[in-house]
């Protein structure tokens, strides 16, 4: 079984399309919210979709120095566009986010391929959904065993038994602090 949360057309077209040419064939599960077909930054482009692969794990291409990261967010889907508005507003390069494109199995060694160029940074789990739910739970379990040492943590909404809140204007305020969290040293 194969679980995904592609974050771009042309990554979703290339697991799609991966999919098909495996042998044997396997489920395949993907997340994919509604909110990122309108999203503007969640668009690809037509060389994107003739050229390369799906890419399990998706690096910073901000960061000119990783040597200057502090901070790396791990995070999947609609999340990343905030997160990477947010820091673009603020001007800040001392913080990575890293894209978890594919959960399961876990890509450990593209993850620690990554994870290796950033050896001084602490790392975050970044999620949109309520800390007991989402893809936390399994990251927390599953993936710290294979960090080297190194500890995650996470940033997400506050442990909840339902994944909304009901009320628009509480859900921007929750997105606003989760973001505020996620950046905060």
């Amino acid at each position: 079984m194969t679980v995904a949360r592609p974050s771009t057309p042309a990554s979703y077209f290339h697991l799609l399309r991966r999919q098909a040419y495996a042998r044997p064939r396997r489920p395949l599960i993907v997340f994919t919210p509604k909110a990122m077909l309108r999203l503007r930054g969640a668009t690809s482009e037509v060389a994107d979709f003739t050229h390369g692969r799906f890419e399990p794990v998706l690096d910073d291409n901000r960061i000119a120095d990783k040597s200057a990261v502090t901070r790396v967010l791990i995070t999947a889907g609609k999340i990343y566009y905030d997160i990477i508005a947010e820091l673009e507003k603020r001007q800040d390069v001392t913080t990575a986010v890293v894209r978890m494109e594919q959960y399961y199995p876990l890509p450990i060694p593209e993850i620690n391929g990554v994870l290796d160029q950033y050896p001084n940074a602490d790392l975050v789990w970044t999620q949109d959904e309520p800390e007991n739910q989402g893809a936390w739970p399994f990251i927390c379990l599953e993936l710290a065993k294979h960090l080297s040492g190194r500890t995650i943590k996470v940033a997400s909404r506050a442990a909840s038994a339902s994944p909304a809140t009901g009320s628009s204007k509480r859900s921007a305020q929750e997105q606003v602090d989760l973001i505020e969290k996620a950046l905060a040293r």
